[in-house]
C-alpha cells in the first residue's frame, strides 16, 4: 500500500457498520493501516471480496463472544494435546479465530512455483552429490557449497530408489508491501508445522462454524495419505509392500505431537532410535513379535543424531549403521541425509538460477532481495547498513540469531558487525520487507498482525503435490515481523477458496455430516506390531540439543 494512504479507523468502522451493523464495527473500529499489505482489506479501507464471509461470519460477534471462541479454540488445542515447546514450557499451540484466505487463481500461481522450486532443489541435490555440473558450468562456486555446515559428504553417491532427496518441503513465503508473493526461505531437511494445518481446521470448523455455511474451500485433510503414498513409492527396489516407520527423537521434542499425529493418521510405527537394529546392510525394528525388517524411514532426527558411526558418535537419537543400510539400497531415508546444504540461506540466493539451469525455466515467485555478504563489494554495502537491514545466519532455523537492523541498538550492531566482519560466508543481508498482516483477535479487539505461508509439498517421484493453503504463521506482538513458533508466534487456518466442481471441497452442513474429515479418519489408524525392549530414555538435554529440525 502506497504510505500516503492511510484511511481512518472512523472511516473504516463507519463503512463497515453501513454494511453489517455495529457489531462489527465495533470489533474493527480501531484496526490501524500501515505501510505492509493487508489480506482482509484494501489500501481505502475496503473489504477484500474474498474476506466477504470472513466478515459476515463475525458481524453478530460482540466483545465478549469474540474473546469466547478464540479462548475456546485455545482450550480445545490443549485438551488434544495440541502443545509446542517454548523455552522449555509446553504450551498449547496459539491458533487465531481469524482464518488467512487465497483465491483459487492466487493459489495455482503460488502452488506452480513452490512445485518448480522443489523440482530445482531436487535436482541441485541430485547434482551436488553426484556429478556437479552446476560447479563446473559456473552456476554456483565451488567453496559455496564445501563450506556450507549441512553439505555431508557421507551422502555422496548414494541415489535414492526412486531418485528422490525431498519428499516433503516447506517452502517459506512472505508478501510483500505491493501485495506480490515471494520466497523467504526453503526447508526441505525436517520440515516442520504440517500437523497444525490438519488441527487449525478442525478448530477454527468447530469455533467459527458460520463461515463454513457461505464459503467452499480444498481440503488439507488429504496431506498424511499422499504422504504415505510418497513413502510407499521410495521404498527399495523390489519392495511391493514396505514397512514404513516414523522415527523420532522423542517426547522432549518440540514437534512430538507432529511426529504422533502423522503415525497415527498414516498407520505407521512410531519409533525411537532405540527401536532399531542395524546388521547386514538391514534396519530392522524390535517388536513382540521378534524383529521386522523397516524399508523406509520418515525421520525426524537431525543428520548429526541420525547415525552415530558416521556423525555425532555418543548419539542415541539415531541407529548405528543407517547410513550404510541406505547407501547399500537397503532402506530409504527420507528426507535424504545432506539435505541441509539446499537449505543454505547463502545457497538460498542461487535457487532462481537452479531453476533457470536445470528446469530451463523463469522462476514463477521471485526471491526476497538479498546480498551475498562473501562478495566484497555487497560486504561493504552492507556493513554501512546494518541499521537498515535483516541480517540472517546462513546456518541458522527457527528465527533464531536474525537481528532487524532497524529494530536493534547501537550495541547489538556494533557486535553484530563484529561478528560478519569475521565470518561473511557467515551471513546474509536482505532489504527489511513489512510482511502482509491479517486481522486478528487480540483480547476483546481485532487488529492487524504480520504473516508468512508455509506451503507443505509432497514429491512422490512423479509429481509434486502442493497441500491447499500451508500454514500461515503470525507473529503475535505488536509490530514484530517474527512469525516462528519457536519465537512464540501463532498461527491461523489457511483457506483456498476453489469452486465445487474444480477441486475436492466442503461445505458445512446443519448436522456437520459434510465438513472436512477430523485427521483421526485420513487413514488407517491401526499401528504395527507393538515396539519393546525400550533402552533408557536419553534425557531431556539429548532433545534440546536436537532441536535444528524446527526449521
Amino acid at each position: 500500500m502506497p504510505p500516503s494512504i492511510e484511511p481512518t479507523a472512523a472511516v473504516n468502522a463507519l463503512e463497515t457498520s453501513a454494511t453489517y451493523g455495529a457489531g462489527v464495527a465495533d470489533l474493527f473500529s480501531d484496526y490501524p493501516f500501515g505501510r505492509a499489505w493487508d489480506e482482509m482489506f484494501s489500501s481505502s479501507g475496503v473489504t477484500r471480496p474474498a474476506y466477504d464471509a470472513v466478515v459476515a461470519a463475525v458481524q453478530s460477534l460482540d466483545a465478549d463472544e469474540l474473546r469466547a471462541r478464540a479462548e475456546g479454540l485455545a482450550r480445545s488445542f490443549l485438551d488434544r494435546g495440541v502443545t509446542f515447546d517454548v523455552g522449555g514450557v509446553e504450551s498449547p499451540f496459539p491458533t487465531d479465530l481469524i482464518p488467512r484466505i487465497i483465491e483459487a487463481a492466487e493459489w495455482e500461481v503460488v502452488a506452480r512455483g513452490v512445485a518448480q522450486r522443489v523440482r530445482a532443489l531436487e535436482a541441485f541435490l541430485t547434482d551436488v552429490y553426484g556429478d556437479r555440473r552446476v560447479v563446473e558450468d559456473g552456476v554456483v562456486p565451488h567453496r559455496v557449497l564445501i563450506t556450507s555446515k549441512y553439505f555431508e559428504r557421507h551422502a555422496y553417491g548414494i541415489e535414492p530408489p526412486n531418485g528422490v532427496r525431498i519428499h516433503v518441503a516447506g517452502i517459506d513465503l512472505i508478501r510483500d508491501e505491493q501485495g506480490k508473493f515471494r520466497v523467504l526461505e526453503d526447508n526441505v531437511r525436517i520440515p516442520s508445522g504440517v500437523s497444525y494445518v490438519l488441527e487449525n481446521r478442525r478448530a477454527t470448523m468447530q469455533a467459527l462454524p458460520e463461515l463454513f455455511s457461505g464459503v467452499r474451500a480444498r481440503t488439507v485433510s488429504d496431506y498424511p495419505a499422499k504422504l504415505l503414498q510418497a513413502l510407499r513409492k521410495a521404498a527399495p527396489r523390489g519392495v511391493t509392500d514396505p514397512t514404513i516407520v516414523l522415527l523420532t527423537p522423542g517426547s522432549y521434542n518440540a514437534a512430538y505431537f507432529e511426529h504422533t499425529l502423522l503415525a497415527r493418521t498414516m498407520g505407521v510405527e512410531l519409533v525411537e532410535g532405540r527401536d532399531l537394529v542395524c546388521s547386514n546392510n538391514t534396519v530392522r525394528m524390535r517388536t513382540t513379535s521378534g524383529e521386522r525388517r523397516v524399508d523406509v524411514i520418515y525421520r525426524r532426527v537431525d543428520d548429526a543424531f541420525l547415525d552415530p558411526v558416521h556423525f555425532i558418535p555418543n548419539s542415541v537419537l539415531g541407529c548405528p549403521g543407517l547410513l550404510t543400510a541406505a547407501r547399500a539400497g537397503n532402506v530409504t531415508i527420507a528426507n535424504a541425509v545432506g539435505n541441509g546444504v539446499a537449505d543454505d540461506k547463502l545457497l538460498y540466493t542461487y535457487v532462481p538460477d537452479f531453476v533457470r539451469y536445470y528446469l530451463n525455466e523463469e522462476p514463477l515467485i521471485d526471491n526476497v532481495d538479498t546480498f551475498r555478504l562473501e562478495e566484497a563489494e555487497h560486504l561493504a554495502e552492507v556493513i554501512d547498513r546494518l541499521d537498515e537491514l535483516v541480517l540472517k545466519p546462513v546456518d541458522g532455523s527457527g528465527g533464531k540469531g536474525i537481528v532487524i537492523g532497524p529494530q536493534a541498538g547501537r550495541d547489538e550492531l556494533d557486535e553484530l558487525r563484529v561478528k560478519i566482519l569475521a565470518d561473511p560466508r557467515g551471513w546474509i543481508a536482505q532489504q527489511v520487507v513489512h510482511l502482509s498482516t491479517v486481522p486478528t483477535v487480540i483480547g476483546d479487539k481485532i487488529a492487524p498482525r504480520h504473516v508468512d505461508l508455509r506451503p507443505f509439498a509432497v514429491n512422490d517421484g512423479d509429481d509434486v503435490w502442493v497441500l491447499p493453503g500451508g500454514l500461515t504463521r503470525v507473529a503475535l506482538p505488536e509490530g514484530s515481523l517474527v512469525v516462528n513458533s519457536s519465537q512464540g508466534g501463532g498461527s491461523k487456518d489457511t483457506l483456498v477458496l476453489d469452486a465445487p466442481r474444480s477441486y475436492p471441497a466442503f461445505a458445512a452442513s446443519a448436522d456437520g455430516a459434510d465438513l472436512d474429515r477430523p485427521v483421526e479418519d485420513v487413514a488407517d489408524t491401526r499401528m504395527a506390531a507393538q515396539v519393546t525392549m525400550r533402552s533408557p530414555d536419553p534425557g531431556p538435554m539429548a532433545m534440546q540439543d536436537q532441536q535444528q529440525q524446527q526449521q
